[in-house]
């Protein structure tokens, strides 16, 4: 009786670890920003309705498919996207124990994905506001065949005898677009009221919106003088994009700021500690924990900062003291040859000296 009790709890731990490493295993939508589109883009006839490339992408789920089925020509701007998210990820990141760092395979970012953190959150509103901004300028270019120019109305402070016209970047279809294609995997798996899996859905809803929005946010109207010689006698206005860095930028500060919360037995995120504010749509929130990123562990997607560069001079994050975790460094000098004193000479050459120098490079024990 006891060893068939054993057995059935083996099996209910076992099946219990398949189904979460299948959520992983199994790819995530990141994947499509590790697709090469020129490749994608040249295939015979690859948007025709014949074209199966929809089912051939790793990640998806079924409403996924079903979008891209309907919009195959909206999804090299969705990759463009989400590569533009992941490598304003790696910048962001770049001098952190974590440092955004990829697997190469249809998971992208590995286990850590299965860990709400709020390095998680971040993921996945740099993404989400990739795609959005990706698929806001597609539309200005003309490339996608379901929007154009943007038809924002005109904003109430400008003045009333400049044009409001031009071709804006849509950022309402951006946005629509993402929100149906992005938050479809959440709302069609259905899980328990309460339960951790409808808080890891909400927690990816909330920070998807917080990317979408960081876009909008961060976006300004833009005027151009017109009439000979500068004499700006007439001025059109439009909606522009602001630059990727700028939302990074400003997402990466919401992480610094990213509010931990948990889910209630109603299905809603509450705070997790009662002393700290409500956080708004443009705040990230996450419900565990981060693992120690100073030890390398790949159960739970810690490369560990052995080898990683440091700064010996530096007190901050990329400083040696804390990028080692206490544990040291080495360091080794290294020869550079580099191009100098170049002079150029009309017409049309450019002579260079060669400097050589002695840099000192610190990585982590």
């Amino acid at each position: 009786m006891g060893l068939s009790i054993a057995l059935m709890l083996l099996v209910i731990v076992v099946s219990g670890d398949a189904r979460r490493r299948d959520t992983w295993t199994n790819g995530s939508w990141f994947n499509m920003g590790l697709l090469e589109f020129e490749e994608w883009s040249n295939q015979t006839e690859p948007f025709s309705d014949r074209s199966r490339m929809c089912s051939k992408l790793v990640g998806l789920t079924p409403g996924q498919r079903r979008i891209c089925r309907r919009h195959k020509d909206h999804m090299p701007a969705v990759g463009l996207g989400v590569r533009k998210g992941i490598q304003e990820c790696q910048y962001q990141f770049r001098d952190r124990r974590w440092n955004c760092s990829i697997t190469r395979d249809e998971t992208v970012f590995g286990p850590l994905t299965l860990i709400a953190s709020r390095e998680t959150a971040f993921t996945h509103a740099i993404t989400a506001a990739g795609v959005s901004l990706s698929l806001s300028r597609a539309c200005r270019d003309g490339t996608l065949s379901s929007c154009g120019c943007s038809r924002a109305n005109r904003p109430r402070h400008l003045h009333k005898d400049w044009l409001w016209g031009g071709c804006g970047d849509d950022l309402e279809y951006g946005y629509r677009f993402t929100e149906d294609f992005v938050d479809i995997r959440e709302r069609e798996r259905k899980v328990k009221r309460g339960s951790r899996e409808q808080g890891r859905q909400l927690m990816n809803r909330h920070n998807n919106e917080a990317g979408r929005r960081a876009v909008i946010k961060k976006s300004r109207v833009t005027c151009k003088c017109h009439g000979v010689s500068g004499s700006c006698s007439l001025i059109t206005c439009w909606q522009q994009l602001p630059s990727f860095r700028e939302i990074g930028d400003y997402l990466r500060d919401k992480y610094e700021g990213a509010t931990e919360v948990r889910v209630s037995r109603r299905g809603k995120l509450r705070l997790g500690d009662p002393n700290y504010s409500m956080p708004t749509a443009q705040d990230l929130v996450y419900l565990e924990e981060s693992p120690n990123y100073c030890i390398r562990n790949e159960t739970m997607g810690s490369l560990g900062t052995t080898g990683r560069e440091c700064t010996r001079t530096s007190s901050g994050l990329e400083g040696c003291a804390l990028m080692c975790c206490g544990r040291g460094y080495n360091t080794h000098r290294t020869v550079l040859r580099e191009r100098c004193e170049c002079k150029f000479h009309w017409c049309c050459r450019v002579d260079c000296n060669t400097c050589v120098r002695t840099v000192e490079v610190h990585t982590c024990k």
